[in-house]
């Protein structure tokens, strides 16, 4: 079967490592030193590029439309967990996000940032370099500044939006392998 996949490239002889069943969209493109785990997905129009240090992604990562994941070229890679929505058009350089956290659209997290366990930004909000959002709570704003303790119905809502978009990840590489497989028969 033709697999289908985005652009996959190298950077100083470093090709990605990128688990067999990550789907990655037409016009996403994924560089150099990375490695994407299983069950992730990386939608259209997406960049990862991982030239000075490496950019790690866990299982079960969905990475939105839009979105630009980059590290620091001389002091961090980037380091995202397991469980984890990063929202449309977000903007990831040099920071650490631990697992099943929440990522909004549209929002920048900077150099040194973490965002730890069960903890949310903001779709919109600016997360400058060396800020810590702690378990459990929200952030919001530009810059970015704590705005209350999430509860534990948000919470169990990150869940339902990994989980969400690991199965329309799925449906899309098949009827995508599909259509490649047709294609290529009827050539």
């Amino acid at each position: 079967m033709t697999q289908f996949q985005g652009n996959i490239l190298p950077y100083k002889g470093k090709w990605p490592k990128i688990a067999d069943d990550v789907f990655i969209a037409p016009g996403a493109s994924v560089i150099g030193d990375v490695e994407i785990g299983a069950g992730s997905s990386v939608w259209f129009n997406t960049v990862i590029r991982g030239d000075d240090n490496p950019i790690r992604i866990g299982e079960r990562v969905n990475i939105q439309d839009g979105s630009v994941i980059h590290v620091h070229s001389k002091y961090q890679g980037t380091y995202i967990g397991s469980d984890i929505t990063i929202g449309h058009m977000a903007l990831l350089h040099a920071c650490n996000i631990h697992d099943k956290a929440f990522v909004g659209m549209g929002s920048i997290v900077l150099d040194r940032c973490t965002i730890e366990t069960h903890s949310m930004l903001a779709g919109g909000a600016m997360l400058t370099p060396g800020k810590t959002v702690k378990a459990g709570e929200l952030w919001g704003g530009r810059p970015a500044r704590p705005m209350r303790e999430l509860s534990e119905e948000e919470i169990a809502g990150f869940d339902w939006s990994f989980e969400s978009y690991a199965d329309r990840a799925e449906e899309y590489r098949m009827e995508l392998n599909a259509l490649l497989n047709a294609r290529g028969a009827a050539e």
